[in-house]
Formats: C-alpha cells, structure tokens, sequence
C-alpha cells in the first residue's frame, strides 16, 4: 500500500489549501447566518473552550512526537557505539577470525544504515533478513574461536 509520508509537500499543500477552503467556507456561513446579539456570549466561550482544547491536542501530539524521535536517536546513537565496539574487540580473535568478523560487521552497519534510510515497506523486509543472517553469522564467526580458547590469555597463570 502507498502512503503519502513519502511527499510532505503534497500532505501540506494539500491541508493548506483544505483549512484555507474551511475557513474562506465559515466565513460565507457567518455572513449569511450572524450569530444573534444573546447568544454572542454562549458562542464566545465554546469558541474559546474548543480552541484550548485543540491547543492542547497539538500540544500533546508535538511532545509524543518529540519523544519518540529523541527515543529513536538514542538508539540509533547506542547502537553506533556498540558496533564501533564491537569492531574494535574483534581484534581480540585470532587475525583470519577478526577480519571475518570485521567484514561480516562492516556489512551489517550497511544494512543498519540502509535500514534507517528507506521507508519501502518490502526493502525493509529484506533489510530485517539480511541482518537476522548476518547476526547469525558474526555470531557463529566468533563462536569458533570462543570455544577453542574459553579462557582469556591474560587470565592464565
């Protein structure tokens, strides 16, 4: 299915012009059907309840917003940094092991990347796939060379 997120031009052009519609629309309304001089008051106030109430509509859905794009950057920060880790402790294997994990890695953080860059729904499957694999490979590529040698060097007496 398409979705319109893809063009914010067009969302806004197309709500501009909309509310523009709505109100050039309530305006005709009102010069057409005043509101009567004892009711001035009574409309006043639910104008007013009814703008506060949008007010903090929009307000509540900017802070959600901002949350979860704070939240996301987080994460996407937190993961960087383990990756940048992880690279680094590869070199802990042995040379063969640690340029195979190196690779295995630098192909994940593409897909990582990539990840964050697209927003086709069937790209993104496959992104998910590629990287479960290569999850899967980095940790049998270090898994082998675990196993071989469980105990640090520097920890041996």
């Amino acid at each position: 299915m398409e979705t319109v997120t893809p063009y914010p031009g067009l969302v806004f052009l197309l709500f501009f012009v909309g509310l523009a519609s709505a109100a050039w629309l309530g305006a005709i309304v009102s010069k057409l059907r005043p509101v009567p001089e004892d009711n001035l008051t009574d409309f006043s106030l639910i104008s007013s309840a009814t703008l506060t109430l949008l007010g903090l509509i929009i307000g509540f859905s900017f802070s959600m917003a901002v949350g979860r794009y704070d939240q996301r950057k987080n994460y996407e920060e937190e993961e960087a940094n383990a990756s940048g880790t992880e690279y680094v402790r590869a070199g802990l294997l042995p040379a063969a092991d640690a340029a195979k994990v190196r690779t295995l890695l630098a192909d994940y953080i593409d897909q990582r990347v990539a990840y964050y860059t697209i927003a086709d729904e069937e790209q993104l499957r496959q992104i998910n796939t590629k990287t479960a694999k290569l999850q899967t490979d980095l940790w049998t590529a270090v898994q082998a060379p675990a196993v071989a040698q469980p105990t640090p060097w520097w920890w041996r007496a």
